[in-house]
């Protein structure tokens, strides 16, 4: 049962609601406005700045209520946020951690302690840059603004973040992290490389990168390989952005930038394709037309090279704190039914590969030049979304650590009218090193 009255403070009477809660024992420590702290020593210590804290969660229970009261500051995790969730799904998997079925009187008491303890008034206002969806699940209006509320954050907030390259997916690390001399501007130049040997582009090769991003692909492509690019994306501030950098680089006549939603792009032809981590804003329903539109945009024997993060079967996709501060809309699924999809739309899958190691340390380096660069993105997108983004890119890191996500490199080609895929014996034409 829950005891009310306690002489020890806050933290010791918040833990017994919360082990309530959890049917379980603590697996982090409790430390309260008033100092007072509970919990195993030695575990994750997780601060209650203040009784606003409590409200959030009296509102909102659960993933969207922590992460509001820590975005907002409200609530604070000692040290490494990244090792404390780890340690508390450690802890959920060992212990059975799950929320029970408390009786009439339980809620009751917990209640009576939430009034003591000044935790119960109005829903405090979140704390972050909300989505706020509309319309049909993915028109392309949805699509634009889903698009608009990542993407168009600010250009010289991802410049910050990322490395030269701006190319804001999955790294290729071809040498371990820490490596004198190699870091992730290489390995996203390692990874932009493996794209196009893969594709098996040449002088006037004729490449869609569908979804460019920031230009990576796109510049690269044009400027190594001497390919012919249509880049296509749904976001004003990165066709904005692509269009600056084609120009300075003097790629005006390789390069097109197109700023429309993919179902508007009428352009066929194209000896290869590429989709770099937007295959997941496509949605459940719209995936198999997207597929089909990719194969339409090929000429027969063209490749395509699919970059796509994944769910494990068993694991969810998403979530209330992505979806309301991060991807709206989003959808993963498993590697399987992603080269069902594309099989499905007439297109011949050649090879998948796991990146998934790649990308823990892809986002380890983006959380890295975050911390060291703390006071220049608070400065710049104001201390909550910082906050937010410190949150993501734990939670992320922690996904495909624990292989609940996963990201693939998938090849596939248009057949021709004969069934032929015209790769022969050899699909790398002399690099076989890239697989």
């Amino acid at each position: 049962m829950i005891q009310l009255v306690s002489r020890t403070g806050a933290a010791p009477r918040l833990a017994a609601v919360a082990e309530e809660f959890l049917g379980g024992a603590l697996p982090f420590r409790l430390r309260a406005w008033d100092g007072s702290e509970a919990g195993p020593s030695g575990a994750p210590l997780v601060v209650l700045r203040s009784r606003t804290a409590l409200r959030r969660l009296l509102w909102q229970p659960g993933e969207l209520g922590l992460a509001d009261a820590y975005i907002s500051g409200d609530l604070e995790v000692v040290g490494d946020p990244a090792e404390a969730l780890a340690a508390l799904w450690q802890a959920a998997r060992e212990r059975g951690l799950s929320r029970p079925r408390l009786t009439a009187r339980q809620w009751a008491e917990a209640a009576a302690l939430l009034v003591r303890l000044g935790a119960v008034g109005p829903p405090p206002r979140p704390p972050g840059r909300r989505a706020r969806q509309g319309g049909t699940l993915h028109s392309v209006a949805r699509d634009r603004s889903a698009i608009s509320h990542h993407y168009d954050l600010s250009n010289d907030f991802y410049e910050l973040l990322l490395d030269e390259t701006m190319a804001y997916s999955c790294g290729y690390w071809r040498q371990p992290p820490g490596t004198e001399g190699y870091g992730p501007a290489q390995s996203q130049h390692d990874k932009l490389d493996l794209i196009c040997r893969k594709l098996a582009l040449r002088p006037g090769a004729r490449l869609l990168d569908m979804g460019c991003g920031w230009g990576s692909l796109t510049v690269h492509a044009a400027e190594h390989f001497q390919a012919q690019v249509t880049a296509v994306t749904l976001s004003a501030e990165q066709a904005r952005h692509t269009r600056e950098r084609v120009r300075a680089r003097g790629l005006g006549d390789r390069v097109r930038v197109r700023h429309c939603h993919y179902r508007d792009l009428p352009d066929t032809g194209f000896d290869a394709a590429a989709t770099v981590e937007m295959g997941e804003h496509v949605g459940a329903d719209a995936y198999p037309h997207f597929a089909a539109r990719l194969r339409h945009a090929l000429a027969p024997h063209g490749r395509l090279l699919v970059q796509q993060m994944s769910r494990g079967a068993d694991a969810p996709g998403g979530g209330p704190f992505i979806e309301t501060y991060i991807a709206p809309d989003m959808h993963m699924r498993p590697l399987g039914e992603t080269v069902a999809l594309l099989e499905e739309a007439g297109l011949e899958v050649r090879a998948a590969t796991s990146l998934r190691e790649h990308y823990v340390h892809t986002i380890d380096a983006w959380r890295d030049t975050l911390e060291a660069r703390w006071d220049a993105a608070t400065a710049l997108v104001g201390a909550p979304t910082a906050r937010l983004w410190r949150l993501y890119l734990a939670g992320g890191r922690l996904a495909f650590a624990e292989r609940r996500m996963g990201v693939d490199q998938i090849l596939a080609v248009r057949p021709d009218e004969d069934g032929r895929s015209g790769l022969g014996a050899n699909p790398l034409g002399g690099h076989e090193g890239t697989w």
